[in-house]
């Protein structure tokens, strides 16, 4: 067994593999929740929320340029703090997170398939998810094509909300002032703030990227532009076309854009989700793997991780253990379960990850990329805020 990866990831790939984790399958049911909340600026509250998941993913940015690392966050943590045994915690609880929302996501995904295919249930999860982590062992050029022909498919159904939303007859009302919605744009930015997790596991796969500590800033900065100029798109055509009760009453509020803007059925889009939802699971499990594969390479009980397979140079031991567990844990537990910590551990890895930069720009302030002090430090301030209002929320 070889201890490298193989290096056969560009730009392009890199960063439709972070827009399809970041897209998923959240926004065809976000877009409702945040219109609730922010009213007629909706669109604003995703570009907010874009403004807010900017430091931390220029951190990263900096991060994947000065440790290009499949460890990711562990590997951060350790040059950053010089905490190896928190360094260990912090890449394990990516693993779990990446883990429970990967089941989530494919429990969600196969709720839509039983939708449009009689399958049972179980069938669906367990058939899929053995195929995901096949395709995961196989290469990590064929993962990421594949991802990447999924996110094809997500953007394309998301262009054709949009397309309908800009050609619906506007409905009738006008957006409150300004100065009194600010309350109601703050709660749907911190809404539309979890669309964009996503980007961090991006770094993940640092070692099987070509010319890493340039692609990698480049992609995660493209992704994070591209996602967020997508989620205000969505967000004005939504509004445009359907009024803001009836988005906030749907439970799939972009099939009521197209529904009320072209008239017909929208199955096309649960077929899409079902793609998005895919995509959405293969990219965890590469992303997971991949952490096991760099928290192995200092020994220990975690040294038997750290194996590519000879001929398909991927972690295959660790792409089998995790997608073992997404299987497992999305037959036995209920989405709201899998989804709840998610969040949680990712938002106190983020106030983690923007200290770390801090500490280590304070030692050495030379890197390949280099944001001002002032990005790792807004990092921490927005991170901790809205892991407080989450907390707050589950309260």
């Amino acid at each position: 067994m070889s201890e490298q990866l193989k290096r056969r990831i560009g730009l392009g790939l890199l960063t439709a593999y972070g827009v399809g984790v970041m897209v998923g399958a959240g926004i065809y049911v976000l877009v409702g929740a945040v219109a609730e909340a922010a009213g007629l600026w909706a669109p604003l509250a995703f570009l907010i929320a874009g403004a807010i998941a900017a430091p931390t993913a220029l951190s990263y940015a900096e991060w994947s340029a000065r440790v290009p690392e499949a460890a990711g966050e562990a590997a951060y943590i350790r040059a950053g703090l010089n905490m190896p045994r928190l360094a260990v915690l912090v890449g394990l609880a990516i693993v779990l997170a990446g883990t429970i929302s990967a089941a989530a996501v494919l429990r969600g995904g196969v709720g839509y398939l039983t939708g449009i295919v009689d399958l049972p249930v179980w069938a669906g999860i367990a058939g899929l998810g053995l195929v995901l982590i096949l395709v995961a062992a196989l290469g990590v050029l064929e993962s990421l094509g594949l991802a990447a022909l999924f996110t094809a498919i997500e953007l394309t159904g998301l262009g054709l909300i949009v397309w309908a939303g800009a050609g619906a007859a506007p409905v009738p009302g006008e957006p409150a002032a300004l100065p009194g919605m600010w309350t109601g744009i703050g709660a749907g930015a911190l809404l539309a703030f979890f669309a964009f997790i996503g980007f961090e596991d991006m770094v993940n796969m640092a070692e099987e990227v070509r010319n890493p500590t340039r692609t990698l800033p480049r992609a995660i900065l493209l992704s994070l532009l591209v996602t967020t100029v997508l989620y205000a798109l969505v967000a004005w055509a939504a509004v445009r076309a359907v009024p803001v009760a009836a988005l906030a009453a749907s439970e799939q509020p972009l099939a009521l854009v197209w529904q009320q803007a072209r008239g017909g059925s929208a199955g096309f889009l649960s077929a899409i989700a079902v793609f998005a939802a895919l995509n959405g699971v293969l990219a965890q499990v590469v992303m997971a793997a991949r952490v096991l594969f760099g928290l192995g390479k200092d020994g220990g009980a975690l040294g038997i991780f750290h194996h590519a397979h000879p001929r398909f140079g991927t972690p295959v031991l660790g792409t089998v253990l995790v997608g073992l567990a997404v299987i497992g844990a999305a037959l036995a537990l209920p989405v709201e379960v899998l989804a709840g910590a998610t969040s949680t551990v990712l938002l106190a890895v983020f106030v983690l990850i923007n200290a770390a930069l801090v500490a280590v720009k304070r030692r050495v302030p030379g890197a390949p990329f280099r944001v001002p002090m002032a990005v790792p430090v807004a990092g921490v301030v927005l991170s901790a805020l809205a892991l407080i209002a989450g907390l707050a929320g589950q309260g």
